[in-house]
């Protein structure tokens, strides 16, 4: 395996130090960890909005439902009053 040299910022070698303390393991380890997982795939889909991931959870409905005032007559009244 290649030993690389690395410089870095203070604040990382302290948090890098820290972690494999943690972790009860080397620093060297803890790099490989966070530098095989930032080479990894994205495995998460891009370019999708909420909308179309959860379109088979969607219904079809009125397009104007929160805009037109006929489809609130009524709303929040109690049942009762209706």
């Amino acid at each position: 395996m290649a030993s690389p040299p690395i410089k870095l910022p203070e604040p990382f070698d302290s948090q890098l130090t820290a972690i494999a303390k943690q972790r009860r393991s080397t620093r060297a380890k803890v790099l490989c960890e966070a530098l095989t997982a930032y080479a990894e795939p994205d495995t998460k889909p891009k370019g999708q909005t909420a909308s179309e991931l959860a379109a088979d959870l969607m219904f079809e409905g009125p397009g104007d439902l929160s805009t037109n005032a006929k489809y609130m007559a009524g709303y929040g009244r109690d049942a009762r009053h209706r």
